[in-house]
């Protein structure tokens, strides 16, 4: 497997309250999910991170190893799986102390044609992309009320705003996360928690590359762009965290769009 290398721009704000918080990142080894990780690391977090890749994971845990005042602690789990999801979490709250920050990152932004969807690819796509979404919050509610000051960051697209053909189901979910996070705020809120979503744009990391951009295809959109230049996993550390932190203390039912400015 292709590894991608663990090393972002970390923000240069510093949020104390970050300090020894547990925070818990789903699709956590690689992409954006690895900036993710290392940001809450650089902070003094202790991050637990789960992914279904244990080669990937290993490889990040090994490479902030020593780096940082907590290592960070990989959980394997496939989260199309609840009870999975369910073990994982618990693990995760087991060996952290607890759980105050949880970041629904994990996703699987794979192109389907919409005359080949089937019954099944559709609800295996939805698994990944939106029903985890709510078990891994779900099963995480007990630690974040008992923290008294919980956040859920998850991770939505601007993909579906787009009118973007290519991938159907993918998008639904990506737009029913928001549906989600509001609803989420609206119940959890009078527990102290808050609930807030991240719209990436196009985020270029190995993987997209690898698979979906071409030099052309970076170019198009950054034309569309207000700022001319690519958007990398480094430019969603910062809204994260502060979304994550007492910083963002009185916002709940939000979104942050960082696209670039997207025209």
């Amino acid at each position: 497997m292709e590894q991608e290398e663990f090393s972002v721009s970390l923000p240069a704000a510093q949020f104390p309250d970050l300090v020894d918080r547990p925070v818990l990142v789903t699709g956590g080894a690689s992409g954006i999910g690895a900036a993710f990780v290392e940001a809450f690391a650089a902070q003094g977090a202790k991050v637990a991170f789960i992914d279904v890749s244990r080669e990937a994971s290993d490889a990040l845990a090994t490479s902030l190893a020593g780096r940082m005042r907590h290592d960070v602690l990989p959980l394997i789990a496939d989260l199309r799986d609840v009870d999975a999801i369910r073990m994982a979490v618990t693990g995760a709250a087991e060996r952290l102390g607890g759980l105050g920050i949880v970041v629904n990152n994990a996703g699987f932004d794979d192109r389907h044609e919409l005359s080949e969807v089937t019954s099944d690819y559709w609800d295996d796509n939805q698994a990944i992309n939106l029903k985890q979404m709510f078990f891994v919050s779900q099963a995480a509610v007990p630690y974040l009320s008992q923290d008294g000051r919980g956040a859920i960051v998850n991770l939505s697209s601007i993909s579906f705003m787009l009118n973007m053909g290519g991938m159907p189901s993918y998008t639904t979910a990506k737009a029913g996360i928001l549906g989600l996070t509001k609803s989420l705020a609206g119940r959890l809120g009078p527990d102290g928690i808050r609930v807030n979503a991240i719209l990436p744009g196009m985020i270029v990391t190995e993987r997209q590359k690898r698979l979906w951009l071409s030099p052309e295809s970076m170019q198009a959109m950054i034309d569309r762009q207000c700022l001319k230049r690519n958007l990398d996993p480094a430019d969603l550390t910062g809204p994260c965290l502060f979304l994550a932190s007492a910083a963002s203390s009185g916002m709940t039912a939000q979104w942050i769009t960082v696209d670039g400015g997207v025209l």
